[in-house]
């Protein structure tokens, strides 16, 4: 089934902030950074960049990829359609593929964490207190109206999505950079709050786009919230080349691209042209990758890769079936409990939901045994805490004694198994007894609080999940009408699915966190109470804990490696423990299906989606004939 399924809105927009911001940062990209006033090429948190000054460009990639063809792709994520260009606000869903419009600062690799070299900067200088960073503009950048790209606009960038104009969770994101300064025509300074080791990393990765995007031709601007599809004013290597209806859009290489010969762009962005077709669903998108209408899919369902990926185009070679490793952390998945209901406020209740549900039978019967369960927020990396507290851990933890439950001063929860001698009976009766201490008794047919009202609740997903999701769901049904609960599973258009959430309008819904190799000011939105309030941010669950937003504020602060781990750690501890999340599974592979004639580097990057991996770093080759 679903390896990874994404709360996905307009890229640029939180909750997936995190996640546009790392095609900006480069994949892999974590806390920055040497505390020296020498400018630097790169800056590194933890020893050294892995490459040296003067670097040709990234293991990863073809210095000698031939470039042409048009590359066609399907859905990157869930969204179906798209009514904007400007990715950076709350309204509407902006079309695919628009980080290849904008660029930042600086940019990360794919193949280390916590380093950071220039982009549109040529050199960065960091205050020997840690309270700023100065960056200076590579004279030779300039956006694609042929406007060289200058400090001012990055101050009016940095300033318009902070502003009430933008999506509201980047002022919480931004929140501790003060302001950007002016210090000349190519030098912009930015200002922090206080010394956080990630702050000049989240300044270097701010999206920057001209000051004239939206202004009209009697010099008249376009509010930044009522930009739709005016087309964007960046620096990236391609432009719109053409979209229709709202489901199709081209883009094309721009041919005055400033950047090709930098050493962080030698390789990439080898197709002339690059086409999204957004299909209606799952099964019209499968369809149409067997009858040759795009090039590559990216298989997010095991069922499907073993049933369904299969027939005369894949027997006789022209589309082939590739497993890719990945090093990812996997961060969370699963069924998220809106806290904002009141039936979701005993912790009681929510573990009793976990225990009723049955992985081990679910990756037999329907995953083809190609799962791993989920036990961390931060699985497949060395932030999930194991064992026992460490006494910095402790040092955290201790002070919120009496909120916590003693349990989290243990090892982490093990998740309910049903292997023998386990059994889903046994769970089922540890959840009803639960249950009955929250206040919730078999009555009459159906389990009921004190009120007498019963316990139903819906879980909520948009129209694309229907193909895959009724097997789990109605296994997940079965299991909770046997204590009683009633789940009702709604499937509803991605819009209206979105509009949803990010009012917070749900009782639960499927969540992927979107994945972080190194936690930084990410998780405040994710979990920090003052996001709680904010419409469309990241804290879905509506996490509001005197304990955890303690423990992400040393998480930010984190000033060691040692420091980082221990709050890492304890978050971990205290989020398993809140059972905010029913967790579901991961993969440690990439499930890619592509056409014959595609090609990629023969060094794999370590942290990486194909849907960012494949248009960035992928090529014809020759003997494709792709026109």
């Amino acid at each position: 089934m679903m390896e990874r399924i994404s709360r996905v809105r307009s890229p640029g927009v939180p909750g997936s902030l995190a996640a546009t911001l790392l095609v900006f940062f480069g994949a892999g990209v974590g806390l920055l950074a040497t505390q020296s006033a020498n400018a630097s090429y790169a800056i590194a948190q933890y020893g050294e960049p892995k490459y040296p000054p003067g670097f040709k460009h990234f293991d990863y990639v073809n210095p000698d990829a031939p470039k042409g063809g048009t590359l066609v792709l399907a859905n990157p994520n869930r969204q179906t359609s798209f009514d904007k260009f400007n990715p950076f606000t709350l309204r509407g869903n902006a079309a695919p593929g628009m980080d290849f419009l904008f660029e930042s600062l600086a940019t990360g690799s794919s193949d280390e964490v916590a380093t950071e070299y220039g982009l549109l900067a040529d050199d960065i200088r960091i205050a020997p207190d840690g309270l700023s960073t100065t960056f200076h503009i590579n004279p030779l950048a300039h956006f694609s109206n042929g406007d060289p790209v200058t400090a001012g606009d990055v101050k009016f960038s940095f300033d318009t999505l902070k502003s009430p104009q933008a999506a509201p969770a980047y002022a919480s994101y931004f929140a501790d950079i003060t302001r950007a300064v002016v210090v000349d025509a190519q030098t912009i300074r930015f200002e922090f709050r206080q010394r956080n080791r990630e702050l000049p990393l989240l300044a270097g990765g701010i999206p920057v786009f001209s000051h004239k995007w939206g202004v009209k031709p009697d010099g008249t601007r376009i509010p930044f919230d009522q930009l739709t599809f005016e087309p964007p004013i960046g620096s990236g290597p391609y432009l719109i080349d053409s979209y229709s209806n709202g489901r199709t859009i081209t883009y094309r290489r721009n041919p005055n691209y400033w950047g090709a010969a930098l050493p962080v762009r030698v390789g990439m962005n080898n197709f002339d042209r690059i086409t999204y077709k957004l299909y209606s669903d799952d099964t019209a998108r499968r369809e149409a990758f067997k009858a040759g209408e795009y090039d590559a899919m990216t298989e997010m369902v095991a069922r499907n890769w073993v049933r369904r990926d299969v027939g005369k185009p894949f027997d006789n070679g022209e589309l082939i079936k590739r497993e890719f490793p990945q090093h990812n952390g996997n961060g969370m998945q699963g069924f998220v409990l809106n806290l904002r209901r009141p039936m979701f406020q005993d912790v009681r209740v929510r573990k009793a939901l976990d225990l009723a549900l049955d992985f081990q039978w679910l990756d037999r019967q329907l995953f083809y045994n190609q799962y791993t369960r989920i036990d961390s927020y931060f699985v497949n990396t060395q932030w999930q805490a194991t064992g026992m507290p460490s006494a910095g851990e402790l040092a955290l933890l201790n002070p919120w004694r009496q909120q916590l439950d003693p349990a989290v001063f243990g090892p982490l929860p093990k998740q309910p198994d049903t292997d023998p001698p386990n059994s889903l009976r046994a769970n089922l009766l540890q959840a009803r007894a639960l249950l009955a201490e929250a206040g919730w008794v078999y009555r009459d047919g159906a389990l009921r609080n004190a009120k007498g009202e019963k316990f139903e609740f819906e879980m909520l997903d948009d129209s694309s999940g229907a193909a895959v999701w009724p097997p789990v769901m109605a296994t997940y049904q079965r299991n909770l009408a046997k204590l009683g609960i009633t789940l009702n599973y709604r499937t509803t258009d991605f819009a209206v699915y979105q509009k949803r959430l990010d009012a917070f309008e749900f009782d639960a819904t499927i969540i992927k966190v979107p994945d972080s190799q190194v936690p930084g000011t990410d998780v405040l939105e994710q979990f920090g109470s003052k996001s709680a309030d904010i419409s469309g941010s990241g804290n879905l669950g509506g996490i509001r804990s005197p304990a955890v937003d303690a423990i992400l504020h040393a998480l930010v602060g984190a000033q060691t490696l040692e420091q980082l781990t221990d709050a890492t750690h304890a978050l971990d501890r205290v989020l398993m423990h809140g059972y905010y999340v029913v967790p579901q599974w991961y993969s440690s592979v990439w499930r890619v299906a592509f056409k014959r004639g595609m090609a990629w580097p023969k060094t794999l990057p370590l942290y990486y989606d194909p849907g960012d991996w494949i248009p960035s770093s992928w090529w014809f080759t020759p003997q494709a004939g792709k026109s």
